[in-house]
């Protein structure tokens, strides 16, 4: 079951479900979502591996970063994609997850989302890919609303939380390490 904004309020009180909410998010939501906005772009430098027991990713280089004091903007060239981090973080209960969709302004520049999940026990901030498939460039403002926010209950207890090597918001490897 999605949860509504009355039930996600008082998640945000009891155990700060979700931390650095816009005062729009915070103060007048629309639907059944929160909109996260974009905090830091990286760049990927290097060579990636998944294997059985060990993975490597790219290291990852910042080329832009959100400033409250200054509006700038990014721009995102045909073909190029970007490791991206949002400015709000979540500290999920062992019986909430999260799914991520892209605002419908994002697809219809031409621009992909490349989300996952938050599973129940995560706590930090969130890390997606963005790539430009169109022939345009596409601009986004630092500190603009991309992805919403679906948090679902989950029934029944799950065998383990979260517990991977991502806790926290870590944004690469540093390496090759052996997966939890």
């Amino acid at each position: 079951m999605i949860l509504g904004h009355s039930e996600l309020r008082k998640l945000i009180q009891k155990n700060k479900l979700i931390t650095g909410l816009s005062k729009r998010e915070l103060e007048n939501p629309e639907g059944c979502v929160f909109d996260l906005r974009l905090d830091k772009v990286f760049k990927l430098k290097g060579k990636a591996f998944l294997g059985i027991d060990e993975r490597e990713t790219p290291d990852t280089i910042e080329v832009a970063s959100f400033n409250p004091k200054k509006r700038s903007s990014f721009v995102i060239k045909p073909g190029k994609y970007y490791l991206v981090k949002t400015i709000e973080e979540v500290n999920l209960p062992e019986n909430i997850a999260v799914i991520f969709k892209p605002r419908t302004t994002t697809y219809r520049g031409r621009l992909i989302l490349r989300t996952g999940i938050a599973n129940p026990g995560y706590h930090g901030p969130l890390y997606f890919g963005l790539k430009n498939e169109g022939n345009i460039d596409f601009e986004i403002e630092m500190g603009a609303r991309f992805v919403q926010a679906f948090f679902l209950e989950v029934k029944g207890k799950p065998v383990n939380k979260y517990r991977g090597q991502w806790q926290g918001g870590r944004d690469t490897t540093k390496g090759r390490e052996k997966q939890i």
